[in-house]
């Protein structure tokens, strides 16, 4: 081996054994059991899922499911252990897990094919669809919208599965009239502002702004998907997505999660969502 390789394997070495975050030599549950704690990637503008209140408290049904899951698998491991929250967006919340950045992403993450094969996922652990919102008295019907742009959050499953939708009522340039935006406030900014004319994604995401702006927007027609949530986990690490399985059917099994749930999504609240599955129970 030539010494300027040699050097360069060296410092390769060094640097990523000593790179900020934590990035483990062995498995995530040996890492997590060792060290006490869980690094969680968690939205932080998903209203009611994750999201900061007027106290600057990060709060949300997400937020609260984490926080018990995190909980369940200290006592699956016979200690105690810290959730290090970390926010991550549409964009970051695979990247940081694919790079070690954290352990767990909580962050409405819809589990498809293509994302399997770079991550995995724990079993579901919510249950949405995808709605189309437009402003308050423009339009009532899906129909209506034929032709014109409609905005979604750019690289999530709404995007495919709009086009898909627009195609299968007819649009044959349904691709051109979806308009891919790199964040929720470009979404609602391009909406407000005429840029287009509905804006659609998951329904609590749509109810959560729908709700904070008042009397501004109307979530129109049916369901155009169905879409389950699972928690993304680094890839090929069992030990861990037991772990992470076992908490999630412990939080149903006693009851926990239903009352995280009606909190949230219950009928009294403003975005009452009504639970339309169970989650997974392993006998």
């Amino acid at each position: 081996m030539r010494p300027s390789f040699k050097r360069g394997l060296i410092t390769a070495l060094v640097v990523m054994m000593f790179a900020p975050g934590r990035v483990y030599a062995g498995a995530t549950y040996d890492g997590v059991m060792k060290g006490g704690v869980v690094n969680v990637g968690l939205m932080f503008n998903r209203i009611p899922a994750a999201f900061f209140n007027e106290k600057n408290e990060w709060v949300g049904f997400e937020m609260e499911i984490a926080t018990e899951v995190v909980r369940r698998i200290g006592i699956i491991m016979d200690r105690e252990l810290f959730m290090n929250k970390v926010k991550v967006n549409t964009k970051t919340r695979l990247s940081f897990l694919t790079s070690a950045r954290i352990d767990l992403t909580v962050a409405s993450l819809t589990h498809t094919r293509d994302r399997d094969g770079v991550i995995d996922f724990s079993i579901p652990y919510f249950f949405d669809g995808q709605k189309i919102m437009v402003k308050k008295g423009r339009y009532a019907t899906h129909r209506e919208l034929l032709g014109k742009r409609i905005g979604v959050i750019r690289g999530t499953t709404s995007e495919t599965n709009l086009v898909r939708y627009l195609k299968k009522m007819g649009d044959p340039r349904a691709e051109r009239h979806v308009m891919g935006f790199p964040t929720i406030s470009q979404c609602i900014s391009a909406l407000a502002q005429g840029k287009v004319a509905a804006w659609s994604g998951d329904f609590n995401l749509l109810m959560g702004f729908a709700v904070e702006h008042g009397d501004d927007f109307d979530i129109i027609g049916d369901f155009i998907s169905r879409e389950h949530y699972g928690m993304g986990l680094p890839e090929n690490d069992s030990r861990w997505r037991d772990a992470v399985n076992m908490a999630i059917q412990d939080l149903w099994r006693d009851g926990t999660y239903m009352k995280i749930y009606t909190r949230w999504y219950g009928p009294h609240t403003p975005y009452a969502l009504p639970m339309t599955a169970e989650i997974e129970v392993w006998p």
